[in-house]
């Protein structure tokens, strides 16, 4: 028979007349019944992060991973509003959604595996492929991270930013000290405070941040990405349902981009006769009921977020203060190594 306990359960098994709870995988079941029975997803974002997960004053939140999170919830419960946020520090996040506290991660975490495996999680995709960089003052007069040899660097504790500088540094043998932070927004102060010489991130935060320097001219992000951060949103282990669910949310709105599906056009591509098309806004086939939702739930996607392309221009793109450019992030067949299985 199964017990509760806490927030997962456990097996009772009678040993020699001793009844025994043996632990199960570190998974909640059923994430989506949970969902439509709370009528709002509890989605994991970053404290305040440009272009990903940010809040204005009003409690506002944007972002590209917010937009996956209220994405989501249209797909679900048919409104993008029906979101709580859960802002979470990078030593938080993993906690959270093994726990049970948020349904999904959905913070500029790269996959690893490590990440993949040891802590009972799932990556559902890529939505931003990223790497690290390296931010320093014009003043210091370098142009490339090899000069950075002896000086010292602000970087967030508990991330992979955090490994990459020591593997980097030590291997070439170039004297370092490294200044930590729990929360990114105190490594970027420290930074602008002028207690240390150089700022890590992700490039993409680099040049979010830049941007909120007292003068973004007196800073450089330099040129050499040293990692590969693919950041995507996370689940739990062993309920297949939710991350099927999440994984073929980040697909679908790859599979609109490429399709010319978009927030502006997708009533009028509903008289499309091409079948893939017909099959994503769920006029052919049964697909959206293999999810466990109805077959419109892209549509509504779709229409709350836009597609993939919409949604990285109005967040980091050419329709954003960040202007980074789509770069690897383009579609497959535009050069970039975005892509996405055929919804079929």
């Amino acid at each position: 028979m199964k017990i509760r306990s806490g927030l997962r359960w456990g097996w009772v098994v009678l040993l020699c007349g001793i009844a025994l709870v043996l632990p199960t995988p570190p998974a909640i079941a059923a994430t989506l019944d949970d969902v439509k029975a709370k009528g709002f997803l509890e989605c994991g974002v970053n404290y305040g992060l440009p272009g990903f997960s940010d809040s204005d004053l009003n409690g506002n939140w944007r972002g590209m991973d917010v937009d996956i999170c209220r994405g989501l919830a249209a797909a679900i419960l048919g409104g993008a509003d029906k979101v709580k946020f859960v802002p979470l520090t990078a030593k938080e996040r993993f906690t959270a959604l093994q726990s049970g506290e948020v349904d999904v991660l959905s913070r500029n975490t790269t996959w690893t595996m490590t990440r993949d495996t040891a802590l009972g999680l799932n990556f559902a995709g890529v939505t931003y492929y990223d790497g690290q960089g390296f931010m320093v003052r014009k003043k210091l007069g370098v142009s490339s991270v090899f000069e950075l040899s002896g000086i010292t660097i602000c970087t967030q504790s508990g991330t992979t930013t955090e490994m990459n500088v020591g593997d980097f540094f030590n291997a070439r043998k170039m004297p370092f000290k490294l200044v930590t932070f729990s929360k990114t927004e105190d490594t970027f102060q420290a930074y602008d405070a002028g207690d240390c010489d150089a700022f890590t991130a992700d490039a993409s935060q680099l040049y979010a941040f830049r941007l909120k320097l007292a003068d973004p001219d007196a800073h450089v992000v330099l040129p050499e990405i040293i990692s590969k951060e693919p950041l995507g949103p996370v689940v739990r282990q062993g309920d297949d349902q939710w991350f099927n669910l999440v994984k073929w949310t980040v697909f679908a709105l790859l599979d609109a981009e490429e399709l010319g599906v978009s927030s502006t056009n997708i009533d009028e591509m509903r008289t499309s006769d091409n079948p893939a098309i017909r099959r994503l806004l769920g006029l052919d086939g049964d697909l959206g009921r293999k999810l466990g939702l109805d077959n419109e739930w892209a549509v509504r996607l779709i229409k709350a977020v836009g597609n993939y392309g919409e949604m990285f221009k109005r967040n980091v793109g050419s329709g954003s203060p960040l202007k980074i450019a789509r770069g690897v992030n383009r579609l497959w067949n535009k050069g970039g190594i975005q892509y996405a299985p055929p919804v079929r």
